[in-house]
């Protein structure tokens, strides 16, 4: 009976092999790795050139410098201030031993009050806060001696005087503090910029830091050449000057001749006229003279200078051993008897300006539209200077750094 039956189909049922399905996973899984290795990674920051890190390697330094100057301010006005304060407690202790002296004294009559029995109200003037206070309420002035109350004004006197010293200490004290801790931020703010320019350098390689030096060799040739015109300008300066001179000589000569002819002529009469002739060579003499006396300070300036060539630049530095730039300025002038400012914000305005094609040596060369670095001029386009860190003391062409402005300090 079975057999009439329609024989019920089989369905296949298709099952992806494992092969295939494995190395489909893997297919996924590889091609998600390519397409992660292959989405686009973070630009790396490019190398700044030579020229780039020379460039800021130099506006460091001058940073460096500029800081230096205020840390030079700063440290000058922390020494004032501490000088201030040291008088204003000196005095506040003498005070304090005149205050301790009237105080001795009121206590003498308080004793010998206690002796005949009257202790009470003069107990009550020592002890009180403010004895005339005390008098004037309770009219124990009238009873007191001239001697007594001579002794009250003069303790009043102390007291209040030594509470207006100790104020104002105070007051120098908060000063002080806020130099010092302007003093301690500027020392900062150097080794900041010094510290940032070194890790600059020390990331060159030895090309990198070769062609550095070429740079460097191609600026100082360039500054030795407008150093080199600038001599040249002063030579023909000089001769013209010195032509100038010979031809005023002659004129004086021919005219003096001509006198002594009148003279001859006339007689007496003329003699007059030969001493003003004198009185006018008196104030060429004159004007001489002041050149004569410049030139002689100056002389001594470089003499100084030049004995210090060599010595290390070491920022806030005055000598002997070391400088910085205004340092070396300023040791060099006081050598010739003149007193210049520490900075150079204040050695620009010490001195009469004078233009860079009127230089004479001795003159100090300012440098940079903020003032932060100077030199002393030698003659012929070229300084004596403290460059910058890592540099020593050195004879190098004005124009190497780009010139504010001139002064001549005497």
């Amino acid at each position: 009976m079975a057999s009439h039956r329609k024989p019920r189909g089989r369905t296949a049922i298709s099952t992806p092999a494992v092969g295939f399905t494995t190395a489909a996973l893997a297919g996924v899984t590889l091609l998600s790795s390519q397409n992660a290795s292959a989405s686009p990674a973070a630009p790396a920051e490019p190398k700044p050139s030579i020229e780039d890190v020379q460039k800021k390697v130099d506006d460091l330094y001058r940073q460096a410098g500029t800081a230096t100057q205020k840390y030079n301010r700063a440290k000058e006005a922390t020494a004032e201030q501490r000088r201030e304060v040291g008088k204003l407690l000196d005095e506040a202790a003498e005070r304090t031993e005149a205050l301790n002296e009237s105080r001795r004294a009121l206590g003498g009559y308080a004793a010998a009050q206690y002796r005949s029995g009257a202790v009470a109200p003069t107990a009550a003037l020592v002890f009180a806060d403010s004895p005339q206070s005390y008098f004037d309420q309770t009219q124990l002035m009238e009873r007191l001696s001239d001697r007594q109350r001579s002794a009250v004004s003069a303790y009043e006197t102390e007291r209040a005087a030594a509470a207006k010293q100790r104020a104002e200490a105070a007051k120098s004290l908060e000063a002080l503090t806020a130099s010092q801790e302007t003093l301690r931020a500027g020392k900062q703010e150097v080794q900041a910029k010094l510290r940032e320019a070194r890790e600059l350098l020390s990331k060159l390689t030895a090309e990198e830091k070769a062609r550095l030096a070429e740079i460097e060799r191609r600026k100082a040739e360039e500054a030795r050449r407008k150093a080199e015109a600038q001599a040249r300008a002063e030579a023909e300066a000089a001769a013209a000057a010195e032509a100038d001179r010979e031809r005023r000589r002659a004129q004086e000569q021919q005219a003096q001749q001509e006198q002594q002819g009148q003279q001859g002529q006339q007689g007496q009469s003329q003699g007059s006229g030969t001493g003003s002739g004198t009185e006018s060579g008196s104030g060429t003499a004159s004007g001489g003279d002041t050149d004569a006396g410049y030139a002689a300070k100056a002389g001594k300036v470089l003499d100084f200078a030049r004995a210090q060539l060599g010595k290390p630049y070491v920022w806030g530095a005055s000598g002997p051993s070391s400088y910085d730039c205004s340092g070396l300025t300023q040791a060099a002038w006081r050598a010739a008897g003149v007193s210049l400012p520490r900075t150079t914000w204040d050695q620009v305005k010490a001195g009469k300006r004078v233009a860079t094609e009127d230089l004479l040596p001795g003159d100090l060369v300012f440098f940079y539209d903020d003032i932060s670095h100077v030199g002393i001029y030698i003659g012929d386009g070229m300084m004596i200077h403290a460059p910058k860190p890592g540099a020593n003391v050195r004879e190098e062409s004005i124009y190497y750094m780009p010139i504010y402005g001139s002064v001549r300090p005497a």
